[in-house]
This record gives C-alpha cells, structure tokens and sequence, in this order.
C-alpha cells in the first residue's frame, strides 16, 4: 500500500537521518582510532576518506536515482546479480555493517557518559548504557516516521552547530597543527605508509552512514530525486565537519594523548581549551550525536531486513508481534554491543562493509550498463580505493589483532552458507528460484 505523501520524510529529514548516523558512529567512535593508524595525518586521513566516499556515493546516487526503495542496497544489489546467493550475501553483509555500527555508537555513547564520572572505557557500564541507549531507540522507532524525523532534524542541528562551535574554538585558540612530524615523511616506511592506508578504512567508515538514506526510498518524498540529493548534502556536511575537528583536536592534544583516550578523544580534547566546562559540553554533544545515531541507523536498517524478508532473501519475519525486523535488528546490536570493544567493532564493521561496498560497484559497472546511465570511470575507481584500502587494513590487522580476521571471516562464511541453504528451500526442480516480492517496492 503507497504511504500517503503528508507521512513521509522531508528532504530536510532525510539528510538529517543521513547526518544523524553518520556523525554518531563517525567523529566521536572513530576519532582516536584513526589517530592510532594515522598519527599526525589523521585530519588528512578524514580529507582523503570523504574523497574516496564521496566517489562510492556515485554509485548509489546513481542506483537511488533509478530504482529507489525502502530496500536500498538490497534492491541495487538485485537489480544487478539478480535474486539469489550473491544479492542476500552482499545484502546481509551490509545489514551487519550497519547492527555492528549501531553496537560501535552505543558504547561510544557508554564511553563519553561515563567520563562526567571519570568512570574508565572499560567498565562494565560501558555496554550496560549502550543497551539502555538501544532499548530507547527502539521505544522512538517504534513511534512512527514523523517522530523519528522530528527527533533526527533537532538532533543534526543541535550536533551540526556544537560540533562546529567545538571545532572553530579549538582551532581560534590553538591554530591549526603542524604535520611536520607526522612520521610519514619517509616514503619508504612501508609501515607508516601501511597504517595510513588502513586508517582510511575507519575514516571511510565514519562516512557509511550515507548508505542508511537509500533505506528511504519508500519513506522519502520524491524518491527518485531526494534520495540522491541527501547522500550528496550529507557527505558534504560531514566531511567538513569530520575535517574541522579533526583540526581542532590534533592542534590541542599530542598523539599519544589522543590514542590514549582514543573511546572518548573529543573530551579529552575540549579540556585543554575549556576546562571542565568543555568536557561537559562535549559529553552532552557526543550524547545527543550517538543518541540520534542510533535512532536513525535502527530505523533504516530494520527497513533494509523487512525488504530482504519481502524479496525472499532471507525467512519470512512475519510473527505475532510486529515489526520483527526492527525487534531483530535491537536485539543483534545489543549482543555485538555486549560482547566487543569499540576497536574490535569499528574494525570488524570496516571489512564489512568495504566487502559490500566492493560488490555494489561491480555490479553497476558489470551488469547495469545498459538500464543506469552513469560514467564508468567512477564506480571502477572506487572499487580500486576500496580493494587497496582493504588489503591494507586486514594485513594489518593480521598483525596486530587477527581474531578481527577470524570472527569477519567466521561472520562472513556463515552468511554465505546459510544463503546458499535458505535459496534452496525456493528452489524448483528445474533451478529457477520462486523470488516473487511479498509487498509492493
């Protein structure tokens, strides 16, 4: 049945939900992180990482504009591979990309809160707030479209204009760094080389929350055209944002500051400039960031499982109670929160979704020549960055922490098997897969 036009997200809202979750799993999980890969390049780091995203969101501005749908990366991903084991595997990778963010904001949101206490990273409280933090995101979700938009559009503003109040401060009242000891200047430390590529993998992953907006294609006003513009405006948005307090942070701390406060590195880095006051303006911040986060990722990545059930990628998710997908999707991001630290999380998520991220752009430029008008160049560059950027980061990873390797390749091996099981309980004598959609796209 077609939503009636008054109930669905503005365009306005749709870049804020886009923002909502970009910002909440970017900028205040991610920060530190890319300090400890990158050094004193990390503001760089950020630079590149939009510029390598904003070349992948071609590709789904491209998609978005041909096929929206509330199944976003689901529908691309069909449209080009057909129904079958590839599309839901693709799929199902990205729908984790996205429970695993959500898990990686609730104990960024665990972290910060516990700082107004000087309570460590490491307490056990950390995940018991980031449940709490989930648990009311689903209680918003459950709501409705205009209190998830109501709740996302005050949420940006108020984030938009702290963080950038945060970042114009820090950089007035210590200038702009200096890069000339970033312990990159010798090209051929391959290491150092190394860890900046891999560092691009979890910047890129502070920006994946634009692919959350091709979720709205059925909940967005003018599909065909506003999806397309808010994963353009909410790129832009948060790269310069992304790049300013990177700036301000890398001008206030050192580098062993930063990775030694690397959960909560935006706190530490408003104490230099504000004292006191500063740590609690930027605790408050990173609260209303992750709590709007969580929010919208929970609202489009629920979409994005319903539309699998509906295009028989996965079991039927019809039970008594409603919406399952959203319940599912809950109760797999308040496991990951509890059973993973937020370096594990960021990493696991990162291979992920560069994994997905890779297959979207094949597919375009593989399959989709003739029915999506686009330049071929640029679907092919992004698959070259990400495939670089992702060989970069699992060798390092190899060698500092390979159970990272071990649980995304355990993670990934168990979602193709269980798509290869699934198809074929649809699957007729002669091959062909009984995929018809449940629901209208």
């Amino acid at each position: 049945m077609e939503k009636n036009s008054a109930s669905k997200l503005s365009l306005i809202g749709s870049v804020s939900l886009g923002t909502g979750v970009m910002i909440g799993a970017g900028i205040f999980a991610l920060m530190g992180q890319v300090a400890e890969l990158a050094g004193s390049l990390f503001p760089i780091a950020f630079l590149l990482g939009g510029i390598v995203t904003g070349l992948s969101a071609y590709s789904y501005v491209k998609f978005s504009n041909a096929y929206p749908s509330s199944g976003g990366v689901a529908k691309f991903l069909r449209k080009a591979y057909g129904p079958g084991t590839v599309t839901g595997t693709f799929s199902l990778l990205m729908y984790v990309s996205m429970v695993i963010a959500e898990s990686l904001v609730a104990r960024t949101f665990g972290s910060y809160t516990l700082r107004l206490f000087n309570v460590g990273s490491d307490s056990f409280l950390v995940p018991i707030l980031g449940v709490v933090l989930i648990a009311t995101a689903f209680i918003i979700n459950v709501s409705g479209n205009k209190i998830i938009e109501a709740t996302a559009t005050i949420t940006a503003i108020a984030k938009i204009l702290g963080i950038a109040l945060l970042a114009i401060a820090g950089l007035a009242i210590s200038g702009f760094p200096s890069f000339q000891n970033s312990g990159m200047a010798d090209s051929s430390d391959w290491s150092m080389v190394g860890g900046f590529i891999a560092a691009l993998a979890l910047s890129i992953l502070a920006y994946k929350g634009f692919t959350t907006i091709t979720n709205q294609g059925g909940d967005i006003v003018n599909p065909n055209k506003n999806v397309g513009r808010s994963i353009i405006y909410s790129v832009l948005i948060c790269m310069v944002i992304y790049v300013a307090l990177a700036l301000s942070v890398s001008a206030n701390l050192s580098i062993p500051d930063i990775i030694k406060a690397k959960n909560y590195a935006l706190a530490e880095a408003a104490q230099p400039m504000f004292g006191n006051m500063g740590l609690w303006f930027t605790v408050i911040l990173a609260i209303i960031a992750t709590v709007s986060g969580l929010i919208a990722s929970v609202f489009s990545s629920s979409r994005l499982l319903a539309m699998l059930s509906s295009m028989k990628q996965i079991p039927d998710l019809r039970f008594k109670f409603s919406n399952p997908s959203l319940l599912f999707t809950v109760s797999l991001a308040t496991i990951l929160t509890i059973l993973f630290d937020l370096t594990r999380i960021a990493a696991i998520g990162a291979i992920f979704y560069l994994v997905m991220d890779i297959a979207v752009h094949w597919g375009l430029f593989r399959f989709l020549r003739k029915e999506v008008s686009f330049k071929p160049i640029v679907p092919l560059l992004a698959l070259l960055f990400d495939a670089v950027i992702l060989i970069a980061f699992m060798i390092l990873k190899f060698k500092s922490d390979p159970l990272v390797l071990i649980v995304s390749f355990v993670g990934i091996l168990i979602v193709i098997i269980a798509e290869k099981l699934f198809m074929k309980t649809h699957t007729d004598s002669d091959g062909e897969m009984n995929m018809e959609m449940d629901m209208k796209e």
